[in-house]
């Protein structure tokens, strides 16, 4: 019985995706749940499993391909015996082998994805010999770029538009890049974005993080960050100034009457921002596990499109890579975003008194059409007073 292998139903939010690099060949045998292929989405890297176990007959849609929802890119025989591999498909290699040494094939076993294997034969590179970071050891654009800036490498190898001694190379944007470009566009171009400032102490928390985090890591299996911290204060902010958790549609307001705080995190192909569902609901220990659990996954490219979609504010921290100070961009339909930045010690008075504290910038972007000056700055002040005063905000108090 022919099986055809069908791209999965993509959110609403999600048009179309590209298939990245088929694992079987024509006449290959698959079992069942064998991931056939990966899916790029604008948010996601996905796999597409074997639903039966066969022989792959067909492949309908190329590496590279983009594919809608519910298309068929391939058929499997259940009843069919694997074979070797048709003489077209045995001799492909021959055909690779004449081709110019400008587009050196990777060895076998090397994965790259579409935009890495292009930027890779422009410049003359083997995929083989590039080290890859993604999930399985997959290849990336930015592994082949970090490759090219080698001065060994750079000096051997051509570019894709050779100008003297400028240099220049020009590859495809990602769909996740291209995306992210599009949706901060799009809010630049829609929201009437201001940005509130105010500076907290973060000594009242990291003290009391200090104190228990070897019990609480004991306890819970995760260790204690910060970050648990400022998604329950933004979470009691939210509910003291609803508007802040409001969107705009059309001439409506919609006030949402859950939390689902996004947390941005680093990930192989870029910033991507799972959502915390219902934070509200979650103790500390919760949060934590969630956003180390998004953390790991992020980097193994298995986080779901589902959990990158929706939420009703952001938080983004970009004190990790060292930002002392941003103003950050709304992501839609969202209306508010608050920026977290480097923790540094400054001189500050206290009772008179001249003493030095760890002191972090906050930021919170805002969407001035329903969001006033007002409820904004008290916003803030009610995430920094939380976080001055952790005890009241564990306590609920």
């Amino acid at each position: 019985m022919i099986v055809e292998v069908l791209v999965p139903q993509l959110p609403e939010s999600v048009s179309e995706a590209t298939l990245v690099s088929w694992k079987k060949k024509v006449g290959e045998a698959v079992a069942r749940d064998e991931n056939l292929i990966d899916l790029e989405t604008d948010k996601v890297v996905l796999e597409i499993p074997a639903q039966q176990a066969g022989v792959l007959v067909e492949i309908v849609e190329q590496d590279g391909a983009t594919v809608g929802s519910l298309q068929v890119i391939a058929k499997i025989d259940t009843t069919a015996v694997a074979q070797a591999a048709p003489a077209a498909v045995a001799a492909a290699p021959v055909v690779q082998a004449a081709a110019p040494a400008a587009s050196a094939p990777a060895a076998a076993g090397t994965v790259g994805m579409p935009a890495a294997k292009k930027l890779a034969a422009d410049a003359g590179v083997n995929l083989a010999d590039v080290a890859g970071t993604g999930r399985d050891g997959r290849v990336l654009k930015e592994d082949v770029q970090n490759h090219l800036s080698k001065p060994s490498v750079a000096a051997a190898a051509p570019v894709a538009t050779p100008t003297g001694d400028r240099p220049e190379q020009r590859v495809p944007m990602s769909r996740l890049r291209a995306r992210v470009a599009e949706r901060l566009i799009e809010s630049q171009q829609t929201n009437a974005i201001l940005t509130t400032f105010n500076e907290v102490n973060m000594k009242p928390v990291m003290d009391l993080r200090n104190k228990y985090k070897e019990k609480f890591e004991k306890e819970h299996g995760v260790k204690l960050g910060f970050m648990g911290f400022f998604v329950k204060a933004v979470v009691a902010a939210l509910k003291k100034y609803p508007i802040i958790n409001a969107s705009v549609d059309g001439k409506d307001i919609v006030y949402h009457g859950y939390f689902d705080i996004g947390v941005a995190v680093g990930s192989p192909r870029g910033l991507v921002v799972p959502i915390i569902r219902n934070a509200d609901q979650l103790s500390l220990a919760d949060i934590e596990k969630t956003i180390a659990d998004f953390g790991k996954r992020a980097q193994e490219g298995k986080l779901g499109v589902e959990e990158l979609t929706g939420g009703t504010y952001t938080i983004s921290n970009g004190g990790t890579f060292g930002s002392m100070m941003s103003t950050p961009i709304i992501n839609p339909p969202q209306s508010a975003i608050l920026g977290m930045h480097a923790t540094k010690e400054r001189a500050m008075v206290v009772n008179g008194q001249i003493v030095a504290l760890p002191m972090m910038y906050l930021a919170q972007s805002y969407d001035h059409r329903i969001i006033d000056g007002r409820e904004a700055v008290l916003a803030l002040v009610a995430i920094k007073d939380a976080i001055e005063d952790p005890t009241r905000l564990l306590l609920d108090l």
